[in-house]
């Protein structure tokens, strides 16, 4: 047969490509082998060990032990299963039916004891609870002293029982008296002003607020009608004020008004800054003592008229005193001697107390208290000496001011007062400032009361409060 050159390349080139497939064919069956070898091996390791753990369990007693081992074979067993994995190539070109059976996992449900369970730690005993240390109550905080208290706080003890007297002025030595003594006020009557002019009683009065430490309240009976000392004098005013009843009965409410504004002005022109006013008595009978210096009218009545006088005194920054409380009524004088009030509460509730409660809510700064046993109030004291009074003023008419009684020298309190000064049986019974026409004697009387412990420095300290406050609202004291 003849080839040409052509025809010999052609089958040169294919004999060739025979050599090279027969080659590959060769390596590559022969890798196959060596890994299914491999994997045979592997799996009867794995067998080996299975067996050598099951052998294990049967003879170790301890349940504890036994779930330690169960957990490591499961792990070798997890092993052998990633081995497998990473060679599904392999298998899938190798035979099948040659991997042993041991290559799967152990059957848990065939094997109770081989159980997959969590391994249990031992319990431990409850720890104690930490005791907390015993975090002491949260203490509150104190409550800042006003400025007030603060103020009054800054006294003296003996500054402050001065403070609860408004003392009569005395005739001569009134300076060096302030200075000693330090009264909480000075009262002017008529011999005050005699033989004065305006500018001498001006003078006079400023040099008594020089001489004390705290200003002092200033104050007159001014009443009109029979109870005049300053107009008294045509120094001061051409003719003496008229009573408030009859201003009331020429000129009726807007006479009230025009009235007290004119007294106002007058007494603080003088340096005068408490009018002993208005009458709150209760007086329709022209022949009761009191019935002169009353309006003259029914309780209610009486009770617009009060709320109007201490309205405009409020406004004209005059002190205002409502008295005589609980209401003098028909009783008689007692400057010259004892009165027994028999009359009932309910009375006293429907008609004498009406204008004093009226009062109150107009603003006025003070009360004064009478001398009168008021037997449905309280059968063994007078008025002023009585704790059972000064209770219905705080608590039924809801008095917060300055409560004072009438002046402790009249004869009429003498004989009830235990023995006592009768300033002392005053500020015991709760009164905060004391009229008095014997103001050293007193005064030592209650200071000694406060050292020896009779009445409590807390006592003295309460109604001091009140004073000044009400010198605030004068406008004496700024703070």
């Amino acid at each position: 047969m003849n080839f040409s050159l052509k025809h010999k390349k052609v089958i040169s080139l294919f004999f060739s490509a025979i050599f090279v497939f027969t080659l590959f064919g060769g390596c590559t069956k022969s890798a196959v082998n060596s890994n299914d070898n491999n994997i045979s091996s592997q799996a009867e390791e794995t067998s080996g060990t299975v067996q050598n753990t099951d052998e294990k369990k049967e003879n170790e007693s301890s349940t504890a032990e036994s779930e330690t081992s169960v957990t490591v074979v499961d792990s070798e067993t997890a092993d052998t299963s990633e081995n497998l994995s990473k060679h599904d190539k392999t298998d899938a070109v190798a035979d099948n039916t040659t991997k042993p059976e041991t290559t799967k996992k152990p059957d848990n449900t065939t094997k109770p004891n081989a159980t997959h369970t969590e391994t249990k730690a031992p319990s431990k005993p409850a720890e104690k609870t930490a005791q907390k240390p015993t975090e002491k109550p949260t203490e509150k905080p104190k409550p800042q002293k006003s400025k007030l208290e603060k103020y009054v706080d800054s006294m003296t003890l003996e500054e402050m029982v001065g403070q609860m007297f408004f003392a009569r002025c005395p005739s001569s030595g009134a300076a060096a008296q302030i200075s000693s003594y330090h009264p909480g006020g000075y009262i002017l009557f008529a011999r005050d002003f005699q033989n004065q002019t305006p500018a001498s009683v001006k003078n006079t009065i400023s040099g008594y607020q020089s001489a004390s430490r705290t200003p002092m309240l200033i104050g007159v009976d001014e009443e009109g009608g029979t109870v005049v000392r300053v107009s008294k004098y045509p120094a001061f005013r051409s003719v003496p004020f008229w009573s408030p009843a009859d201003i009331y009965n020429k000129y009726g409410m807007s006479g009230l008004v025009s009235d007290t504004a004119e007294k106002d002005t007058l007494l603080k022109s003088l340096g005068i800054n408490v009018n002993l006013g208005p009458v709150c008595d209760v007086s329709q009978n022209p022949s009761d003592y009191i019935y002169k210096r009353t309006l003259g009218k029914s309780g209610k009545e009486t009770a617009k008229c009060i709320s109007t006088i201490v309205s405009q005194m409020k406004k004209d920054r005059m002190g205002a005193v409502l008295k005589h409380f609980p209401g003098y009524g028909s009783n008689v004088d007692t400057h010259a001697g004892i009165a027994v009030d028999k009359r009932s509460i309910d009375t006293f509730r429907k008609n004498d107390f009406l204008p004093f409660t009226a009062g109150i809510k107009a603003g006025a700064g003070g009360i004064m208290i009478n001398h009168n046993i008021v037997n449905c109030l309280d059968s063994k004291r007078p008025a002023s000496l009585s704790p059972a009074v000064v209770k219905v003023l705080r608590n039924e008419l809801g008095f917060k001011g300055v409560i004072m009684t009438d002046d402790l020298s009249m004869s009429a309190i003498t004989k009830y007062t235990d023995g006592k000064n009768a300033a002392v049986s005053a500020v015991i019974a709760g009164s905060d400032m004391l009229i008095s026409s014997d103001f050293v004697n007193q005064y030592n009387a209650v200071l000694s009361a406060v050292k020896s412990g009779t009445i409590s420095k807390s006592r003295i300290k309460q109604s001091c409060l009140r004073i000044v406050q009400w010198k605030v609202n004068l406008g004496l004291i700024s703070l």
